[in-house]
């Protein structure tokens, strides 16, 4: 199978390598990729991700099997809809599926006619409405742009301040352009979070072994959203059950409600979750992989992605298999991430056999990989239990060189209390 990817960050650099790992595939492209993938022989493309017509016309050129789309923009955007209608095969939802990423209140609603758990909340178009609401309701209270932004379009006001502050910043100073001309005020719900993945066929759902993502950018929990600083899998604090739990209660209903209410889902499906004395509960829903739950994930299947995903577009039943071993990952990222950083830092070459790198944030210079993005790289280790997998990881990082870089040191911790 000749196979392409689309996106350029570490999420696709793992489900890249994942495909081209597969006897069954000859070749995987990656547009438009990062240098960093060249490191496990992935063909770049220089087309871009909203290039979609680029991307059909080269996916006819090549006689590209299918393609995996990464990413949430073009996702967005439509770019299933336009292979689908140009004759190709492309895994993802489509547009109007994608949208419980692309609109936070469309998720709410999803999930309100389904009876699925989640957080009371409401929405706003006008600032001193939604002021008012945050006055009413107290803090700790939760600010959402209502659509795509990146992973950082999410506050938790400790204060009503800061809730006003964000509240401003989104409707009033148009921080997030239109992704942000709408908010979702929700109550802050206190519990240990985790995601839960599913491959996702219409009404099927073929859920993933569960991962916790590290979202604030230092230790001990504090400091502004990210894309995500770290992450591990399994999550020994959450229960067997409670997860049981979530595929019934959770993914198998918005599979169904997503029918129902006329904008079917195939691709991704991912909730992000917490657990909360009265069981899991939702806090986001994605139309894709996490990034970066993906380089902690996917080193557990033990069967294959490309047969998974050939079975799911061809409407057969995939089969999943997963390792009991521990898989745990750390973002290293430039300072200042996520405001503002510097780039163009030359990157540590990582010899380590132990453990696996996943490159988002590069360019290269002078046969160089440097700096180009706030999170820059991850690194991947896999052990027998997580207190191994997570001392291979730190002590690979505490060796190299991370000029004007950082990452967390407490990745994992709760886990192992």
């Amino acid at each position: 199978m000749k196979l392409l990817v689309v996106g350029s960050g570490g999420r696709e650099h793992a489900i890249a390598k994942k495909l081209k790992n597969d006897p069954k595939v000859s070749m995987v492209f990656c547009a438009p990729g990062n240098p960093g993938m060249q490191t496990d022989g992935i063909e770049r493309v220089a087309i871009q991700e909203s290039d979609h017509q680029g991307l059909i016309s080269f996916c006819q050129k090549e006689a590209i099997d299918w393609t995996f789309v990464g990413p949430e923009a073009p996702l967005a955007a439509g770019i299933v809809d336009d292979f689908e209608a140009a004759g190709l095969k492309a895994f993802g939802p489509k547009k109007a599926a994608a949208k419980i990423e692309g609109s936070k209140d469309f998720a709410k609603q999803i999930m309100l006619k389904n009876q699925i758990p989640t957080a009371k909340h409401q929405t706003f178009t006008e600032f001193e409405a939604a002021k008012a609401y945050v006055i009413a309701q107290g803090a700790p209270i939760v600010i959402k742009a209502d659509g795509l932004a990146a992973g950082k379009g999410v506050v938790v006001a400790e204060t009503t301040g800061q809730a006003i502050a964000a509240l401003s910043e989104m409707l009033e100073d148009n921080k997030f352009g239109d992704s942000g001309a709408r908010v979702v005020v929700e109550e802050f719900l206190a519990g240990e979070e985790f995601s839960l993945l599913a491959f996702v066929r219409n009404e099927k759902v073929y859920p993933m072994v569960i991962s916790q993502d590290h979202k604030r950018a230092y230790d001990g929990d504090v400091g502004p959203n990210t894309g995500g600083m770290g992450a591990y899998s399994p999550v020994p604090q959450i229960p067997e059950e409670m997860v049981a739990q979530a595929v019934t209660e959770i993914l198998e209903p918005a599979a169904l409600g997503m029918i129902k209410n006329g904008t079917p889902f195939t691709g991704i499906l991912y909730a992000g979750l917490i657990a909360t004395k009265e069981g899991a509960k939702v806090i986001e829903f994605n139309a894709r992989f996490g990034d970066p739950e993906t380089q902690v994930v996917l080193p557990r299947l033990t069967s294959s992605l490309a047969d998974i995903i050939t079975a799911l577009l061809q409407d057969e039943e995939p089969v999943l298999t997963w390792s009991d071993e521990a898989t745990f990952g750390v973002v290293v990222a430039a300072e200042g991430y996520p405001g503002t950083y510097e780039k163009g830092m030359v990157l540590p070459k990582i010899a380590n056999s132990e453990v696996a790198v996943y490159y988002a944030g590069v360019a290269e210079e002078k046969n160089q990989l440097v700096a180009n993005g706030g999170r820059i790289f991850l690194v991947e280790a896999q052990g027998e239990t997580l207190s191994e997998a997570r001392q291979k990881v730190y002590h690979t990082l505490a060796a190299a060189d991370l000029p004007k870089m950082f990452y967390r040191k407490d990745i994992g911790a709760k886990a192992l209390k």
